[in-house]
């Protein structure tokens, strides 16, 4: 199968697609065909979470050899369930969990899934440089793929954070993280800061040609990588699955899945499970108060040039969602030109605006939402008092937003992260006490509503920190290229 840029006509094989990451022109890889070949989503839904998982990537990435045993590699004995992402029903809504893998957040699903992904790849074109790989992270994706790299033969890890913009929690797990392979670095400012640096160090790398005779080579851990977000596709399958299996629904119904949503990979990946077939309704995207999503999917017009907000649900606090590219390069019909164009003027101007088709494609599709703060933390309050399920705050998001476009369909809430992640938001939601420091307050959310720590933050408090490096976004380049070596 051949991946090709969303910016210009330049392609790549699956296994290169992944080790890349991103395309030489500073696009993202897409397959050009996706919904056009024939895929058995009904056959699909019959297998289990793992037969999902090989029969989805086997088909979005169909290069790769052995995809069941890089299942195998990636999941089993890592999730405490293996189901993966279990289907918990509460208050009229089903919550997909997202969070029982290793770091207790959704990108454990695809960053276990990558490194296995990348390691192959470099087998099968026999490619002996070392993989450096560049991840900026809001807050989960970080440790996630810490966790997935940490270790691995042929590669290093280099993830950014912004410094004083991820929770406690977050902060702990990534700093903590052992490995001869990895670095954590933070950096002044926010996630977009992290985000652009990383973007520009990949293109300076590249056009300087400075990776040359040095025996390795950049790839991503971001959903820009399509070997991150291809994974994301197998739980939507799995949660439509569980709904026919509890009888909820039957085969072919519609289901609508609210995501909350930063970067857009999580919930781009629900539309390409509708592209394989999948009877997806509404995909709904609930941003907090960085609602820059939500303008967009309403009006066409995506104008990053806005205040930019800290909020409880930190891995949505974003701006400039990368993801977005690729569902503009679908609804342009593979025009790169235009797909081009809107990237300039994002990147010059702020913003850009989509033509007319292009977002009557799109809201054919996608419904869109926000919620603000105190909206956030009523939601926690309300949804533990009524329906005595916890959640945390970017689950809240999307459980306002879903409100808002409630149907006669079924809707799926994605829950992307265990609500002691952001123990402080959480039980300051309920009522509870928030004296101590945030491991303090972990402890007392589950005293006080009789729920289990997972077992990975548990310990966290008394973890040694062995990263500690802050720089400016503007030393980006200089620290990873001193990566190299």
């Amino acid at each position: 199968m051949k991946y090709q840029s969303t910016r210009s006509l330049h392609t790549a094989s699956d296994t290169e697609a992944v080790l890349q990451g991103i395309a030489p022109d500073g696009g993202l890889y897409i397959d050009p065909s996706i919904g056009a070949w024939p895929f058995d989503w009904k056959g699909c839904l019959e297998k289990d979470s793992f037969g999902m998982a090989e029969q989805i990537l086997s088909a979005l990435l169909p290069g790769f050899d052995d995809m069941r045993g890089l299942v195998e590699k990636a999941y089993r004995g890592k999730f405490d369930t293996d189901e993966l992402t279990p289907l918990v029903s509460a208050g009229g809504l089903h919550y997909l969990e997202l969070y029982h893998g290793p770091t207790s957040a959704f990108k454990d699903v695809a960053l276990s899934m990558l490194p296995q992904l990348v390691t192959a790849a470099k087998k099968q074109i026999k490619d002996p440089t070392k993989t450096l790989i560049l991840t900026a992270t809001s807050g989960d994706t970080g440790k996630a793929a810490l966790e997935g790299f940490h270790d691995v033969e042929g590669t290093k890890i280099v993830v950014f954070y912004p410094d004083g913009g991820v929770s406690p929690v977050q902060r702990a797990q990534m700093v903590s993280q052992k490995g001869a392979n990895v670095s954590v670095c933070a950096v002044r400012g926010n996630f977009d800061d992290c985000q652009r640096g990383v973007k520009e160090a990949f293109a300076a790398i590249r056009e300087q040609k400075l990776t040359e005779g040095r025996g390795v080579e950049l790839s991503s851990a971001n959903s820009i990588n399509i070997g991150r977000l291809a994974p994301q596709v197998t739980y939507y399958f799995i949660a439509y699955a569980k709904l026919v299996k509890e009888g909820c629904i039957s085969v072919g119904d519609a289901v609508d899945y609210c995501v909350p949503t930063g970067n857009f990979g999580d919930i781009l990946a629900g539309y390409y499970a509708k592209l394989l077939g999948l009877p997806v309704g509404k995909l709904i995207c609930a941003s907090n108060s960085n609602n820059v999503l939500t303008d967009f999917l309403k009006t066409g017009v995506y104008d990053a040039r806005r205040p930019f907000y800290r909020t409880t649900s930190p891995s949505m606090d974003i701006l400039v969602s990368s993801n977005l590219e690729r569902l503009l390069y679908l609804a342009y019909n593979g025009d790169t030109k235009a797909v081009a164009e809107c990237m300039k003027d994002l990147s010059e101007n702020g913003s850009y605006k989509v033509s007319d088709d292009a977002l009557a494609y799109i809201q054919n599709s996608f419904k869109a939402g926000c919620a603000g703060e105190d909206e956030v933390s009523r939601t926690i309050e309300k949804v533990w008092k009524e329906d005595h399920y916890l959640i945390d705050p970017h689950t809240a998001v999307a459980v306002k937003v879903a409100a808002e476009y409630k149907t006669d369909a079924p809707v799926v809430v994605l829950s992307t992260a265990s609500p002691y992640k952001f123990p402080a938001a959480v039980l300051g939601a309920i009522g509870g006490d928030l004296s101590g420091t945030e491991f303090d307050q972990m402890r007392r959310l589950s005293e006080v509503t009789g729920t289990a720590i997972p077992k990975n933050l548990a310990a966290l408090d008394s973890a040694e920190e062995l990263h500690k490096d802050i720089i400016n976004r503007e030393e980006i380049l200089d620290y990873v290229i001193s990566r190299f070596e």
